[in-house]
């Protein structure tokens, strides 16, 4: 991270075509990834305490890059300061061009595990689901 707040997000090797925000409060902006995500994802990013978030709550393949000097002022303006972490990407929202997405949180993460997104009985002991699925 450099001192401007700035953060290059690197994606683990690994298919992250398709994406969707699972968690979005006061204190956690969680996006999840998959090359599919209709019954399972692999990758999350987790932004603890997003501080501000412009970008769709899905989109597919998106480009990390560096914040342009007017996208890192901008941010600031609105927080009245530099935040810890701003993370810019492009994305294709289903229109006609890229959407240009911030993100600015006070810090992020990268968690790869398998998480559900459908109910399973059987599924193994500590399996983590999203948030919305519950048993019938």
């Amino acid at each position: 991270m450099s001192s401007t707040g700035e953060h290059l997000i690197r994606l683990p090797e690994g298919s992250w075509w398709d994406w969707d925000v699972v968690t979005w409060n006061a204190g956690e902006l969680r996006l999840a990834a998959s090359h599919d995500l209709t019954y399972a994802h692999g990758l999350e990013l987790v932004f603890d305490d997003p501080l501000f978030v412009s970008c769709p709550s899905s989109f597919q393949d998106p480009v990390f890059r560096a914040p342009s000097p007017a996208e890192t002022a901008e941010v600031a303006r609105h927080l009245g300061e530099e935040p810890p972490v701003l993370v810019a990407f492009e994305a294709d929202a289903g229109g006609r061009e890229p959407v240009p997405c911030l993100i600015a949180a006070e810090r992020v993460g990268i968690v790869r595990e398998t998480v559900l997104r459908y109910w399973r009985a059987d599924a193994a002991p500590g399996q983590r689901f999203t948030p919305w699925v519950r048993s019938p």
